[in-house]
């Protein structure tokens, strides 16, 4: 849409408040995706579910490119949104299930890395089909994204269902039969079922998890704020702001022409693509909460950098070409250090944190606060931008940034080579703001299933 909205404007004639609306609907539409998919996961299963969400995002894809006016642009843009709130809620959740841990790490961040990849390809393909004429070219850019969407019916024909939600249907035999082909061996697929049976076993209706998410117990307490809160920082830094409106700020910055503003958008997605293969790499060998540090300090840096620059190109203090240096590699510097941190492990934390009883609903609420933080971000950074300056936006990033990196000392542990059942444990047996306090609980846990038979302490 970054791109699209360039070419929307001229075409359609919409004002700065549409464009917000626009952009920063499908935020907000995707959180009642994102809620809707708890149930739906439960009632049809994780693999089905993500089908729905293809379904539905092709439907408003589809919309989209033959819009005729901005209301039927927006109808689109809404159903694309409960579509993507669905697969952005079900996606992670499902892979964290499937996966073994010491894996779990590196393919929850999937989801993430291919969402780069999509706003690569959105980039690559808004400047290769720009030269089209206005009315089509953005026509041709939104209806590209079906393409890669209509896979998933392929992969739904040879993927497995979550074992965990096998369990919850009563369908062990089903369950082991998948557990047998995703792990190294019969005992560790046995293990694995015997644990998930064992946190099934707690597991109540779906009115009982709204009840306890609502009254939640000091253990479920700490999941609640360590996996909201990284939800939330995640979005309320302005990654979106980047996303949506790079070639505002760069326009801001100095450059003038429709081809260099879209060849640098071009420049962050592959910035992004490229860290959030590093990430993936290092998210269960480095673990969460290290990548956590870096990508937070990182953030702040560069939000605090591109706003002191562009608050110096506006009084005069800084040239013209040194500016538009400074926006890319800031930018480009933003996305990096978001990729390689807050970015994937957002998805990990909170698809691995949550007991099975409370996990599809309590992931729906986490993505559905980080739904409302991006669509805040996307329908009000125009609005912002107007009242305080560019430069002044950014700093109350840099600020909110800031916060987030006390926020991940305190209260974030590091999960990374445990089981889902063991971090339950882990949030119920020491308290999350002390480091040495987590390295100790971590320690009982491994004991104990080392030595079954030791007595507690």
């Amino acid at each position: 849409m970054s791109g699209c909205i360039i070419f929307i404007q001229k075409d359609l004639h919409i004002t700065e408040v549409q464009q917000e609306v626009l952009v920063g609907c499908l935020s907000f539409i995707s959180l009642l995706g994102s809620l809707a998919a708890g149930r739906t996961s439960d009632a049809i299963g994780r693999k089905w579910t993500i089908g729905l969400a293809a379904a539905v995002f092709q439907a408003g894809a589809a919309v989209m490119t033959f819009s005729p006016s901005f209301a039927a642009l927006m109808a689109g843009r809404l159903l694309a949104g409960i579509g993507i709130g669905i697969g952005i809620m079900v996606a992670p959740v499902y892979i964290s299930e499937i996966s073994p841990a010491a894996l779990r790490g590196t393919l929850a961040s999937f989801p993430e890395i291919f969402i780069s990849f999509g706003i690569l390809l959105g980039y690559v393909s808004n400047l290769a089909f720009s030269g089209l004429p206005d009315h089509i070219n953005w026509r041709v850019m939104l209806g590209a994204g079906i393409l890669p969407s209509i896979s998933i019916a392929f992969v739904l024909l040879v993927i497995p269902e979550s074992p965990r939600w096998l369990v919850m249907q009563g369908r062990l035999a089903d369950a082991r039969g998948v557990l047998a082909k995703v792990s190294d061996g019969e005992e560790e697929a046995q293990e694995r079922l015997a644990e998930i049976e064992e946190a099934a076993r707690a597991t109540g209706s779906g009115k009982a998890a709204w009840r306890e998410l609502l009254r939640p117990s000091p253990v479920v307490r700490r999941m609640l704020i360590t996996g909201l809160g990284v939800q939330f920082f995640q979005q309320a830094t302005g990654i979106d702001a980047l996303v949506y409106y790079s070639p505002t700020i760069f326009r801001d910055s100095g450059m003038t022409t429709e081809s260099q503003l879209l060849a640098a958008t071009v420049a962050v997605g592959f910035s992004k693509v490229a860290f959030i293969v590093i990430a993936i790499v290092l998210v269960d060998r480095v673990g969460r909460k290290p990548l956590l540090y870096i990508s937070t300090v990182g953030i702040t840096a560069c939000l605090a950098v591109l706003a002191a620059s562009l608050a110096l190109l506006k009084h005069g203090a800084l040239p013209g070409g040194a500016a538009v240096g400074l926006a890319v590699l800031t930018v480009c510097g933003f996305v990096a250090f978001f990729s390689v941190g807050i970015g994937p492990i957002n998805m990990v934390l909170s698809s691995e944190i949550f007991p099975l009883r409370l996990r599809a609903q309590a992931v729906a609420v986490g993505f559905g606060l980080n739904r409302m933080a991006s669509g805040g971000v996307a329908m009000s950074f125009l609005s912002i931008c107007r009242a305080v300056t560019v430069a002044g936006a950014f700093a109350a990033f840099a600020a909110v940034s800031a916060m987030s990196v006390v926020f991940v000392h305190l209260f974030v542990p590091e999960t990374s080579g445990k089981t889902l059942e063991q971090i339950e444990s882990l949030f119920g047996g020491v308290g999350v703001a002390s480091g040495e306090l987590e390295l100790g609980g971590a320690a009982r846990l491994e004991h104990k299933r080392l030595v079954p038979n030791a007595s507690s302490s």
